[in-house]
């Protein structure tokens, strides 16, 4: 029987509203029944073509459907051309279906031819319960008008979702029991139905539609769908003989009705996951027979909301016996980073977890072109799209549009509504972010802000908590291992030379930076206190000055190399994979060594490190809380900078010798 909406759904039309529904239904079947039936799939053809010209929406989801399933195979043109097919063959079969319940069977039967009988008759013969997997191909309504297609002396059942209009619903039962369908309903648990192929009976189910969150996720033309297991599970159960029963199109008013076996599995002992997976091949296999014949309007790939990493779904995803997943279709993820450096290192494990999500994910990050060596540098990003400062909204969205991807949904990571505009002109079906003032009207999923109580939450766990709600296994915020332990003492005794870095800028403002002559005198006391130790400065290409001018306070005596301004953004990954330590104020590289392991000393003035500070106890924070901290300003209000200067050097150095 036709699946529809259930009625647990909110029904949008009151008593009145279903009457009339079904008022106007009852005028159709009723003036259908005058009309000859190769009439009404002349009829039915035409009005078919004439809503490809006009059902916009629905062409372009047949459209994307037939890409998914055949667009590794066949072109544009193919596409176009089966789409249309599809819309013709949909409306004439959908008016045949209204016009065969007021026909007497024998004329009906006249209309049919009936193939592969062999594999039901081998299944009947076999004794055991027959289960049939049936598709919402060609007019599948003729299966209900025949019973004796899916019984041969045995009593036929199916299992049915209820509509959400009763008197259409009451209707539709009414008919099918008169024919000598037993009906159960699937709100009703399956109890019944096995009960009924135990006793002997034959069962049909619809099993080509989504499934929702309580389905296996299954490849269904090399990408996963939500597929429903209840006809595996009811086979397993019951030992029942499986067969499918698909109809075809077969000349005008004239239909075909094929039966065929489910391949067998090779494994011993199969699970329903793999039983599951196994008919979704098969079913694959109905479609591919005729192609326009199916039901395209349905959208089978439904992305679910708002889990949409299904890794860690009640069901989980299943492959049949000897499915290779390297042959999945990519879901295309765009993730928006955010636009600073150090922001965008405290999103990795977010974007990590993400990616971890679900085994067909490709991840393409979306952000400023100087982040670009960072995001290309990590093992779980497959792409990155840069955009230049000063680049218009529609220049973006257009680089977004042609840039060879069909994005299934894009994460925002920022909070603006610049880059939600971007993302929205670009076309993305699905954006999901943090809701803000008007970007809220733009995104289809708005994540809420996360609960805390007492101490205010890191930057990176408010990024994670996006990741969690997408369906990330993504637990606790771990930082990661440091890759390069300080080394021991030497055989003889003697200290092995460390590499420490200094990183005396900060590009938010003077409220953020350390005074130079005080990074000097730690350069100095640390080195006087642990000799053979190279220093390495770093910092923005704007900050070129700066480096020079700490380069002069340190001296020659103490080695040191002065690279700020002159690394790229690779090249300072490189390095600071080698250091050791690295000395800091609050920076994108304080992150950036936080990300790959390096410990850190940190100096915090006017920003929070609860917030933003590096995560892990290999990395030291310093700060001199004041009652105005933290202000967040890039200059201090009062002129002072009191938070940055009551830092010794002495307090710093202290530090770094306890973490050598």
């Amino acid at each position: 029987m036709k699946h529809s909406p259930a009625p647990s759904t909110p029904r949008r039309l009151s008593l009145a509203g279903h009457w009339l529904v079904f008022a106007l239904y009852r005028s159709i079947e009723f003036v259908l029944r005058f009309v000859p039936l190769r009439l009404v799939w002349y009829l039915g053809r035409g009005l078919g073509a004439v809503g490809w010209l006009v059902a916009r929406r629905y062409r372009t989801l047949v459209l994307n459907n037939l890409r998914i399933a055949f667009g590794r195979e066949k072109d544009a043109a193919w596409c176009q051309q089966t789409g249309r097919q599809h819309f013709m063959s949909l409306v004439a079969n959908g008016l045949c279906g209204l016009k065969l319940p007021t026909m007497p069977q024998e004329k009906i039967r006249a209309s049919v031819t009936a193939e592969g009988m062999e594999h039901l008759q081998a299944a009947l013969v076999s004794g055991q319960p027959v289960l049939g997997l049936v598709c919402h191909m060609s007019c599948w309504e003729i299966l209900a008008q025949l019973p004796d297609l899916c019984s041969f002396g045995r009593k036929p059942a199916t299992i049915y979702q209820p509509l959400g209009n009763p008197f259409l619903n009451a209707h539709i039962l009414r008919g099918r029991q008169r024919l000598g369908y037993t009906i159960f309903s699937r709100h009703e648990g399956f109890t019944g139905p096995m009960r009924h192929l135990k006793e002997g009976g034959t069962l049909g189910i619809l099993i080509d539609q989504h499934a929702g969150d309580q389905g296996v996720w299954c490849p269904f033309f090399d990408r996963l769908a939500s597929t429903t297991p209840v006809a595996a599970m009811i086979a397993l159960r019951t030992r029942a003989e499986v067969v499918t029963l698909a109809v075809y199109d077969d000349g005008p008013a004239h239909w075909r009705v094929v039966y065929g076996p489910v391949p067998p599995l090779a494994v011993k002992k199969p699970s329903f996951e793999d039983l599951t997976a196994q008919m979704n091949l098969a079913v694959e296999g109905l479609i591919r027979r005729q192609p326009h014949s199916w039901f395209w309007v349905h959208n089978r790939w439904k992305t679910p909301k708002p889990r949409l990493l299904i890794q860690g779904e009640h069901r989980g995803i299943a492959y049949a016996p000897g499915y290779d997943p390297a042959r999945l279709q990519p879901f295309e993820l765009l993730v928006r980073s955010p636009n600073w450096l150090g922001d965008a290192c405290m999103a990795f494990p977010a974007v990590r977890a993400m990616k971890a999500g679900r085994p067909d994910l490709r991840l393409t990050v979306f952000g400023p072109e100087k982040l670009r060596e960072l995001w290309e540098a990590q093992p779980f990003v497959d792409a990155y799209v840069g955009k230049e400062n000063r680049e218009g909204l529609f220049s973006v969205a257009r680089r977004l549009r042609t840039c060879g991807t069909s994005f299934d949904s894009a994460v925002l990571l920022t909070n603006s509504t610049r880059s939600t505009l971007e993302l929205w002109l670009s076309g993305v079906p699905r954006l999901i972010g943090y809701a803000g003032s008007f970007r809220s009207r733009l995104l289809r999923l708005k994540i809420r802000e996360p609960r805390t109580s007492g101490r205010p939450q890191h930057h990176a766990e408010r990024y994670l908590h996006i990741a969690r709600t997408l369906g990330a296994a993504a637990t606790a915020l771990k930082p990661p291992p440091a890759p390069n332990p300080i080394p021991p003492r030497a055989a003889d005794g003697s200290l092995a030379p460390l590499r420490l870095g200094i990183c005396a800028g900060a590009e938010y403002g003077q409220a953020k930076r350390w005074p130079l002559d005080r990074f000097a005198q730690v350069i100095q006391q640390v080195s006087a206190a642990r000799p053979g130790i190279q220093w390495e400065f770093y910092g923005a290409p704007g900050e070129a000055a700066l480096g020079e001018q700490l380069s002069a306070l340190v001296g020659p005596d103490f080695p040191h190399q002065n690279l700020v301004g002159k690394t790229r953004l690779r090249e300072l990954i490189d390095r600071l994979r080698l250091c050791h330590l690295l000395v800091t104020n609050d920076t994108g590289t304080m992150h950036l060594a936080a990300a790959l392991g390096v410990p850190t000393v940190s100096l915090f003035g006017s920003t929070e490190p609860i917030l933003t500070g590096p995560l892990g106890s290999q990395h030291t924070v310093l700060r001199h809380q004041l009652p105005c901290s933290p202000c967040f300003q890039r200059s201090c209000p009062l002129g002072t900078y009191e938070c940055m200067t009551r830092l010794t050097p002495e307090q710093a150095t202290q530090a770094v010798l306890s973490a050598l």
